[in-house]
């Protein structure tokens, strides 16, 4: 739909509470990655077991980016995205009076993760169709400097505050993007909903598969297994034939799109897999408490408001391509960095999560770009719904996997020559086993993608 121009320069007054909410909405993705420790050493609990405080909340933030974009065409976007901020402030107040039960904490968690999930997926409807072509450019550049920096100042401050105060606090932080509800009430245009239908089965049923493999990987008990595999090829049967189907079957027809999944899903899951483990080791290795372990991260954090405006610069002038291979480029050296200084000094830790950040905002506008790229005008909506939704759910699996691996034995042999330290080895072959994993992400874009042209031509016949 294109921009209403009417309503255009009563439109830029929302503009700062669009950043507003959306910070606050990813920010819990990595806020509380910090005080697992914490939060493990009070519950008594295994890393498999608390790493469900960012599993689940990613879960139910990844599934729920789809289905409020499926429901904005039944219902309002101001209402939806209205409740969507109650729901996340109301929850996230039941988890800081209940903090001292973890199940209620993990119930808080996911009601948390279906609130936010409003914020983001109706963003981008509402800058769709109440901007112009060249407003829309400068505010995506915005909002992925925005949801960049979020994820990064999330441990860091994460870290401040379960240091100063305790961890329960961090669930009070959502509690003020109910700030931005009267300027959204008051600014957003009451818009007439097209009648769409959303597709519960076909949403039942990804939500059923995927919740069913993160549960697998969790507690590597097999009985998810078959409920995974039944729910998957239930769900590829349904959206066949539904009329309205939960994502639409042609979009796993193209193969540049089905690898820019795949792509996305490996690096995505690599990522948030150390934003995990990277807490836990600054705590075993170093005996860091959480407001140093914040202090490290935070050079990180902010390379990462800088230089995802720089991405998006540097994308126009050079191509998405160029700015996915840096970006890979740079994740793969700080890896690799990461792998050999494990149990050194700690600030090459430091240094080498400057470089991550910096690479990870390249290639997360860079890789955007790629695959809108190749998808039909029609389909952009629903293709990115659906690549958001692998984005988030990869970092709940990379959470889940990298939890149990950390248990293993395998793990904890001398591998990497420069590292001695026995307590060292599982932390090191982690980075190594993600650095292998980005170079093979590197591969297969190149093979995929291979040169503008090429993509073009090919995605056109």
């Amino acid at each position: 739909m294109s921009a209403n121009n009417s309503q255009t320069p009563n439109m830029k007054r929302l503009v700062p509470w669009i950043i507003y909410i959306i910070f606050f909405a990813v920010l819990n993705e990595t806020v509380f990655n910090v005080s697992t420790p914490n939060i493990a050493s009070q519950f008594h609990l295994n890393p498999s077991q608390v790493s469900w405080i960012i599993t689940i909340f990613i879960l139910f933030f990844g599934m729920g980016s789809v289905i409020y974009g499926k429901l904005s065409d039944s219902f309002s976007i101001k209402k939806l995205i209205s409740f969507g901020i109650i729901l996340y402030s109301l929850s996230s107040i039941i988890g800081f009076v209940f903090h001292n039960n973890y199940a209620i904490v993990i119930v808080a968690r996911a009601i948390q993760g279906a609130g936010a999930s409003a914020i983001p997926a109706l963003v981008m409807i509402i800058v769709a169709r109440y901007f112009t072509k060249e407003q829309r450019g400068k505010l995506f550049g915005f909002i992925t400097s925005t949801v960049s920096f979020a994820i990064g100042i999330g441990p860091v401050l994460g870290g401040y505050v379960s240091g100063t105060y305790h961890w329960s606090y961090l669930f009070v932080i959502p509690v003020f993007s109910l700030v931005a509800l009267p300027f959204i009430q008051r600014i957003l245009p009451s818009d007439t909903p097209s009648g769409g239908k959303l597709d519960i089965v076909g949403t039942i049923l990804m939500g059923i598969a995927v919740s069913s493999l993160i549960l697998y990987l969790t507690e590597t008990n097999w009985f998810y297994i078959p409920i995974f595999v039944i729910a998957i090829i239930w769900f590829i049967f349904h959206i066949r034939r539904a009329s309205n189907p939960f994502v639409e079957p042609e979009l796993f027809r193209n193969r540049f799109y089905r690898n820019g999944l795949i792509i996305g899903f490996l690096i995505f899951s690599s990522v948030m897999g150390v934003m995990f483990i990277l807490p836990l080791m600054l705590d075993e290795l170093y005996h860091l408490n959480t407001q140093t372990i914040g202090l490290i991260m935070f050079p990180g954090a902010f390379s990462a408001v800088i230089f995802g405006t720089v991405a998006g610069n540097l994308t126009v002038r050079k191509g998405s391509h160029f700015v996915v291979y840096l970006g890979l480029g740079l994740i793969t050296l700080s890896f690799f960095i990461q792998a050999s200084v494990v149990g050194i000094w700690v600030w090459y830790i430091g240094i080498a999560l400057v470089v991550q950040y910096i690479g990870f905002s390249f290639l997360q506008t860079a890789l955007v770009e790629s695959v809108t790229n190749i998808l039909p005008n029609k389909q952009i909506g629903v293709g990115m719904g659906f690549y958001n939704l692998v984005s988030f759910v990869s970092g709940a699996i990379g959470t889940a996997l990298v939890s149990q691996a950390m248990e293993q034995p395998f793990l904890k042999t001398a591998i990497h020559p420069l590292v001695s330290n026995p307590g060292a080895y599982a932390f090191s072959n982690l980075m190594l086993i993600f650095t292998l994993i980005v170079i093979a992400s590197a591969l297969l874009y190149f093979f995929t993608f291979g040169k503008q042209e090429n993509l073009t031509e090919e995605s056109a016949s």
